[in-house]
């Protein structure tokens, strides 16, 4: 029996990339941006037909940038190719500034049953700093033309510890994006990348003189970072969102189905520029690079030839995966599911950091299960890595 296989579909064009942003994604015009669905559409028909398929992500870059014609048409295929299970979650990333009352009745009559919104903040002023191409009037006007299309399942996403932010505006952002009800919150702190605009102002302390401030640390302090992902842990659960991982929070049903299934094992086929997969127990990823991409469907044995294996996961990487990743979610992990998938008990594998984890104050045990504390949240880096084995 073939087993359930999440979908990824990466669009990699935006309208400008922001400072911060390390993901494969850049500006293309439209015959660029055709010319990449048709490779798209490609790729899709080499993946094994008949695969069951609970969720569908299409992600970038900015997926709401491109003709929404396109979006039906993956969609299509992906309904011939795969067995779309009935209720099946379809997700696609948009952003403000790049939506129309026409695009989101297209996402709709396409499948489409779930939208996550970038806002990343209420504050103007922030999202220029970050080079967003939006405002917090743009977000509000995109959110509502998302309703009145029949959209029931939205998230936002909000970032937290960016330059210059303080908690009293970080709280600010998060009270304005609950008075408008979505049904799912990410919230997650921004991460210097490497090789981005933002890793060289920073080290450099330009961004303050860019914005004209002496701060010559413009970042806030891991513990206001820690303030101000407790004040989310506070502020969400008494609105009614349940925490249901790390950075996420959802109105009871509206859990994002497809990242549980990153963090819990289910396989999935990643398609399109730098997209990842985890089927049939490897790891690979597709190319970066779009000359080498947009031909290579044009003959056969193409995905050997964009396609790079990352790692076949052995029993122990999988043993490491379960734990690492299934302590994200607040429910932790299971006992009983570790020993059926391995054939051996948690405590046998992992006796020694689990009993100093919970000695410290930073892992619970409790009716069968593993799950961080809320010290444990705090430095969950420090707690998941304990879980690697040499």
């Amino acid at each position: 029996m073939m087993k359930e296989t999440e979908l990824y579909i990466h669009i990699p064009f935006c309208a400008r990339k922001c400072g911060y942003c390390d993901f494969v994604s850049f500006p293309a015009g439209q015959n660029v941006q055709k010319a990449y669905v048709q490779a798209l559409l490609k790729e899709l028909e080499t993946a094994p037909e008949g695969l069951p398929v609970p969720t569908v992500f299409i992600g970038g870059g900015t997926p709401s940038i491109i003709d929404p014609l396109f979006i039906g048409e993956l969609l299509s295929l992906a309904r011939r190719r795969f067995q779309l299970l009935p209720e099946a979650e379809i997700t696609l990333e948009a952003n403000p500034g790049t939506l129309t009352a026409e695009k989101l009745e297209a996402y709709r009559r396409a499948g489409v049953n779930r939208l996550s919104i970038g806002l990343q903040s209420a504050r103007d002023e922030e999202l220029r700093v970050l080079g967003r191409i939006h405002s917090f009037a743009d977000f509000k006007e995109s959110f509502s033309m998302a309703r009145e299309a029949g959209f029931e399942n939205i998230s936002v996403d909000l970032m937290a510890a960016l330059p210059f932010q303080t908690e009293e505006s970080f709280e600010e952002s998060l009270a304005a994006a609950l008075r408008l009800s979505p049904e799912h919150l990410s919230v997650y702190s921004l991460i210097i990348e490497e090789g981005t605009p933002f890793y060289e102002m920073y080290h450099e302390k330009a961004l303050a003189r860019e914005q004209g401030r002496e701060d010559t640390w413009p970042l806030p302090t891991e513990e206001t970072e820690r303030r101000m992902y407790r004040l989310a842990g506070r502020r969400l659960p008494e609105a009614g969102y349940a925490r249901y991982e790390i950075s996420n929070y959802a109105r009871p049903g509206f859990a994002c189905r497809h990242n549980i299934g990153y963090w819990t094992g289910v396989p999935y086929l990643g398609f399109g520029l730098s997209a990842s997969s985890y089927f049939e127990g490897k790891r690979f990823s597709n190319t970066a690079d779009m000359k080498a991409y947009l031909p290579a469907f044009e003959e056969e044995g193409a995905p050997s030839r964009i396609r790079t294996v990352e790692e076949v996961v052995t029993r122990e990487r999988a043993m490491e995966e379960f734990m690492f990743l299934g302590l994200r979610m607040t429910e932790g992990v299971s006992g009983a599911e570790f020993s059926r998938r391995f054939g051996r008990a948690m405590e046998e594998i992992y006796e020694k950091p689990l009993a100093r984890m919970e000695a410290e104050g930073l892992l619970s045990r409790r009716d069968g299960r593993v799950s961080l504390t809320e010290r444990g949240v705090d430095l969950s880096n420090y707690v998941l890595a304990e879980f690697l084995l040499d």
